[in-house]
């Protein structure tokens, strides 16, 4: 089963993509995961109308969100104060987190490009806090960062069932923080995270730029490292390459161990190939399995998508897993290095990650001078990083093309005039945004 945190972050972003993102904000603001297991996700809210607005209006939803992202056929269970102090006299007590067990050392496929990273990995999982904290793996997306956050969660449970064990993303740790501070929970925030015996922060670089989040991040810090409780982190860059985070921030996640992660080379690939397909109950030849390795050589996530691709094939298509078949099924996969554009919706969404604001909000009129320079930045990037046209990036904001080519003016003038605070800003957006690709 994966991280009850992780899931429900999955879920939230599910929700947002296809409904209103200002309304379920509101609607799960102070929404809390009790318990999720293999029968039900058990979600509590003190509030008797927000209760009723999900279990009427979003308890499919979030049940399809289940399915579709996890194949999971979990129900789900909402409480109120009644129900949720029943359930708790009854002695179940909330599950401390489960991470999805085939993310373990044992199938971590290891390389020259990941095995200093990993025997690291191991030696905190047999040692927390007591050797390499914090721990802070960084490299771009897909090569295996998260496997090795959560086998080190694995690895610990092992020893010590009863740790306590966080996991958070660094996007969603600001907005837990928000919450809190909207909803007069700072205490229980706080609470949270700084009575950890294991701390995991996965994309660490998105708490880079935000003033209050980088304070409440460093007295959590502080607190779980002078205790020696282990911190260990995930990022796409190492900490001196995050422009817009704090020196003293900085400076903490290299008190320990930078572990880097680079793509496998291609005997890496094709030990990954191979580990998966068996995992799969595939037979591949050599030859498929060098025609993959050589083609597919971005990341682990993308080898692995490919052997997915082709257990479809094979269960879907009555046909022999040669290589002219395979070729067929899986060249849609295949890009040149440096080809790919991001798309307008993933510009948008990194800018509102980075400034912490909705999509709804950013795409609107609201003029306070934060949505502004986010909304202008948005629009710029655009422009830079995509083919769009004038027009066709008002169409994103419903604008003409005489204010988008204003907004691309005013950040092209503010760079200009050597704006230092601006310039990091949106290197580090770009920096974000060509980790996704």
């Amino acid at each position: 089963m994966y991280a009850s945190a992780y899931v429900w972050a999955k879920i939230i972003h599910y929700l947002e993509e296809r409904l209103n993102a200002v309304t379920i904000s509101a609607s799960f603001d102070d929404a809390e995961v009790i318990e999720l297991n293999e029968e039900q996700l058990i979600l509590y809210s003190p509030s008797d109308f927000r209760r009723e607005t999900i279990r009427r209006r979003y308890k499919q939803h979030i049940q399809d969100a289940l399915a579709e992202i996890f194949n999971s056929d979990a129900k789900l269970v909402v409480f109120g104060d009644e129900e949720l102090e029943a359930y708790r006299s009854k002695g179940e007590q909330r599950t401390s987190m489960d991470f999805n067990p085939q993310f373990s050392f044992d199938n971590f496929v290891v390389g020259p490009s990941n095995r200093f990273a990993h025997g690291a990995a191991i030696a905190v999982s047999n040692n927390p806090g007591q050797v390499y904290n914090p721990l802070f793996i960084y490299g771009p997306a897909g090569v295996g960062k998260t496997h090795l956050l959560y086998a080190i969660a694995n690895g610990i449970r092992k020893h010590n069932s009863n740790a306590n064990i966080v996991y958070i993303k660094g996007d969603q740790f600001t907005n837990e923080l928000i919450a809190a501070i909207q909803s007069g929970k700072n205490i229980e925030f706080r609470s949270k995270y700084r009575e950890a015996d294991l701390f995991l922060i996965d994309d660490i670089q998105f708490i880079a730029g935000k003033e209050s989040t980088q304070e409440e991040f460093f007295h959590t810090f502080n607190k779980l490292y002078e205790e020696h409780k282990q911190i260990v982190m995930t990022s796409d860059r190492k900490p001196s390459d995050m422009l817009t985070l704090e020196d003293r921030l900085k400076t903490r996640f290299e008190w320990g161990l930078l572990a880097d992660i680079q793509p496998p080379d291609y005997e890496t690939r094709m030990a990954i190939i191979k580990t998966k397909a068996k995992s799969l109950g595939l037979e591949l030849s050599d030859d498929v399995c060098n025609y993959i390795a050589v083609n597919v050589t971005n990341n682990v996530r993308q080898i692995e998508g490919t052997v997915k691709k082709i257990l479809a094939y094979r269960d879907l298509n009555d046909m022999p897993l040669d290589l002219p078949n395979i070729s067929r099924a899986i060249d849609d996969m295949f890009k040149s290095e440096g080809n790919a554009l991001p798309t307008p919706s993933l510009i948008i969404s990194q800018v509102c990650k980075f400034y912490s604001i909705d999509e709804a909000v950013l795409r609107g009129t609201l003029k306070n001078k934060g949505t502004t320079e986010a909304r202008q930045v948005a629009i710029y990037l655009i422009r830079k990083l995509t083919n769009l046209s004038l027009p066709d990036i008002g169409k994103e904001f419903g604008r003409d093309h005489s204010t988008i080519l204003y907004a691309i003016r005013k950040v092209e003038v503010a760079l200009k005039s050597d704006n230092s605070s601006l310039q990091n800003n949106i290197r580090d957006i770009t920096a974000n945004i060509n980790s996704c690709l």
